[in-house]
């Protein structure tokens, strides 16, 4: 077979009209993880981060338009690719296209994931994320095999407009349909928002520490040593770490006038104040569960700070 044939049978494999349904099944179904992951993080610790105006408006202009230029993106450089080779391998074959689709999509994703990671992912990792990859193209690959029976059988297939129309409403009503079921399971009790533990002094007495080396001893007598502890420079937006000791005590729902008010307000906290050469005190509010209690403070931006927590070991 000389060049001349293969590409016309590769021009041949390429449909313009495969592509845009890719792209638009695997745009429809961003909106539609995200409901359902922020549903079933309701009864997750937020740490206090909340999503701003400027982040919703970042957010809604990422779905408006950045999302359909992903998405074709996406269908360009990674399942079209793969239908085209499973394409030709199944009439090099002459056996069906199903299992080389399936085939090419996890070469083309382990392909694409090595250039992106390159040495930073294990093999682990990689089989990990390839996973994933295939797992996403699979509803592009039953919208593309039904669009091929469409056009068999009724000879015209979905346009530009339609196919994008369709996949919006069917993104509208899934997410409506989900959060639906969400209220309906809120109100039956079976689901139900964080709530932070309330924990005693003797709860909060102990060693406390961070990943990233940070330390805080609270003794029950209200002492407390720290080792590395951060605490928000107040000449900068950014952090210092500190050593030294100091004293605690237990702020219940932020009403510790000692503290100016700058606790969250709502939630239980440890205000701790530092001596030593800090002479400073910082809040720690109380998060995670009863029986894996959490110290956290955000630094920064409480849309996008820097998160600090501590755990009780």
């Amino acid at each position: 077979m000389g060049w001349g044939e293969t590409r016309r049978q590769l021009a041949d494999a390429w449909k313009w009209s495969e592509l845009h349904t890719a792209a638009a099944a695997a745009a429809l179904q961003v909106p539609v993880l995200w409901t359902a992951f922020w549903i079933a993080s309701i009864n997750d610790d937020d740490y206090g981060v909340g999503l701003g105006g400027a982040l919703a408006g970042i957010f809604f202009l990422l779905v408006l338009v950045v999302l359909p230029l992903l998405a074709t993106l996406y269908a360009a450089a990674f399942m079209m690719p793969a239908l085209v080779l499973a394409r030709l391998a199944a009439r090099r074959t002459r056996g069906p296209e199903w299992p080389w689709q399936l085939g090419f999509v996890t070469v083309v994703g382990a392909f694409w994931l090595a250039v992106v990671a390159g040495r930073l992912v294990s093999v682990p990792e990689l089989a990990g994320a390839t996973g994933c990859l295939v797992a996403f193209a699979l509803l592009p690959l039953l919208a593309v095999a039904q669009a091929r029976r469409r056009a068999r059988t009724k000879g015209r297939v979905w346009g530009f407009i339609g196919v994008w129309l369709r996949s919006a409403g069917a993104a509208f009503g899934l997410c409506v349909l989900i959060v639906g079921g969400a209220i309906a399971a809120t109100f039956a009790g079976l689901l139900k928002e964080y709530e932070p533990p309330t924990l005693s002094v003797a709860q909060l007495a102990g060693v406390w520490r961070g990943d990233d080396g940070a330390v805080l001893n609270l003794r029950e007598n209200g002492r407390a040593d720290f080792t590395d502890l951060p605490l928000e420079d107040p000449d900068s937006f950014e952090y210092v770490r500190c050593d030294g000791t100091g004293t605690w005590s237990v702020d219940r729902d932020g009403s510790d006038d000692a503290y100016l008010g700058e606790g969250p307000g709502v939630r239980d906290g440890v205000v701790v104040r530092l001596h030593g050469g800090c002479d400073e005190q910082t809040y720690w509010t109380i998060g995670g569960t009863e029986r894996e209690p959490e110290l956290f403070v955000l630094f920064g931006d409480p849309d996008a700070g820097d998160l600090r927590i501590l755990k009780k070991k």
